[in-house]
């Protein structure tokens, strides 16, 4: 996967505004998906743990898989009496291998998906790994408004070459790929994954100064972030989908 070796500048990023309202867009959504009865979650990805750490604090078992050590380092002093996690260092690569088909509930698989060429064979094994009607979480780059960022920060050949296709290079300086929700939604239904439900992600603040600090009036920032995240047409111009999917009764081999 080609995020490999760039941990470090995600790691600097962590408190700064565009990821406090990434994650905390990303919990809210979710929660109105989630059972209230503790189920098995694979994080694909975990990162940091700030989903893995939310999620064993609502009482679920949580299975966090990232392949850098340092981020699960973080997320392992996250963890609380109590919490249900297990951390695993794999590449998302891996997932057929590691675990059985039907091992979980509810996967989530943030910030993942653009940094592989042909989205697939991941997709298939995230569909593989759900219980039938199990939950998907799936956060990806949009496609439809890849132009946005770049012309808000005045980047006007970056705005015209994303109307060209679905690559960019990312703030961390990494190679990456856009979906656009129309393509990504056929894509699912191959694996047999029904989007339940949508949301954008960053409508307002994606092209606020990497590390700008949080303002005193994120609570407003936020619940106007969350209602633009949710209605059209300001969540189609977001600078992340977020998909909740659910997979189907009948079983993936």
């Amino acid at each position: 996967m080609r995020f490999s070796g760039a941990e470090g500048r995600w790691a600097a990023r962590l408190g700064a505004l565009r990821d406090v309202v990434r994650q905390d867009l990303v919990t809210r959504q979710l929660a109105g998906h989630l059972p209230k009865t503790p189920c098995r979650i694979l994080d694909v990805g975990s990162g940091q743990g700030t989903q893995a750490l939310r999620m064993a604090a609502r009482g679920h078992h949580v299975t966090a898989l990232d392949a850098s050590r340092d981020l699960l380092r973080v997320l392992e002093a996250g963890i609380q009496p109590g919490m249900s996690i297990r951390t695993v260092q794999a590449e998302a690569e891996r997932l057929r291998e590691l675990f059985e088909p039907g091992s979980f509930d509810i996967v989530l698989c943030h910030g993942v998906l653009m940094y592989f060429d042909d989205p697939d064979p991941l997709l298939a094994d995230l569909a593989r790994l759900l219980a039938p009607g199990g939950l998907l979480s799936l956060l990806v780059r949009n496609g439809d408004a890849l132009a946005m960022r770049s012309g808000l920060l005045g980047d006007w050949t970056g705005a015209l070459q994303a109307f060209e296709g679905t690559g960019y290079v990312n703030r961390l300086g990494v190679p990456a790929r856009a979906d656009r929700l129309d393509e990504l939604t056929r894509r699912l239904a191959v694996q047999g994954l029904q989007v339940r439900q949508w949301y954008g992600v960053r409508v307002f603040c994606d092209a606020a100064p990497d590390g700008a600090p949080v303002p005193e009036d994120i609570d407003d920032l936020l619940a106007a972030e969350e209602r633009a995240g949710r209605t059209d047409p300001y969540r189609r111009v977001a600078a992340l989908v977020h998909l909740i999917c659910a997979r189907g009764e009948e079983r993936l081999i």
